[in-house]
């Protein structure tokens, strides 16, 4: 584990959500924080409409794949954002939680195109990913 603050994004499948948010926050982080990502069933491979998505967006994934949550993982975090999914995570002192209610898209017709629409879709979103990378970065002052 490095001297970064580290966020760790949970999902049942780590296959879609997870694996978005975690290549967004490694990207936009520029190496300041510890990404990681995790589920309590995980998929076999990444949604292919996340790894399109993000390829679209210039963000590799190639070497990506889903991950079976360990609480290990969750103790060693300094943030851990549950992506709306009824997971539950344990619970350990000094670590921050989050839960961001995101709909599961998995399934869903037109996959690529809702979730290539998620910058789109208004500043609260952003604001809760922003906040998040803040309050990594602060823990490490």
């Amino acid at each position: 584990m490095s001297d970064n603050p580290s966020v760790l994004f949970v999902c049942v499948h780590n296959a879609g959500r997870s694996q978005i948010a975690a290549a967004l926050l490694r990207h936009h982080a520029m190496g300041r924080v510890e990404v990681r990502s995790a589920g309590s069933a995980p998929g076999q491979q990444v949604n292919p409409a996340a790894r399109t998505v993000l390829e679209e967006w210039g963000i590799n994934v190639t070497d990506a794949q889903p991950s079976k949550l360990d609480p290990s993982e969750v103790e060693q975090s300094d943030v851990v954002v549950t992506m709306g999914c009824g997971d539950a995570c344990p619970i350990f002192p000094g670590v921050s939680y989050e839960d961001w209610e995101l709909e599961d898209p998995a399934g869903q017709p037109g996959t690529v195109r809702a979730i290539s629409k998620i910058p789109l879709m208004g500043v609260k979103p952003w604001k809760k990913f922003d906040s998040t990378l803040l309050k990594a970065l602060t823990l490490s002052w």
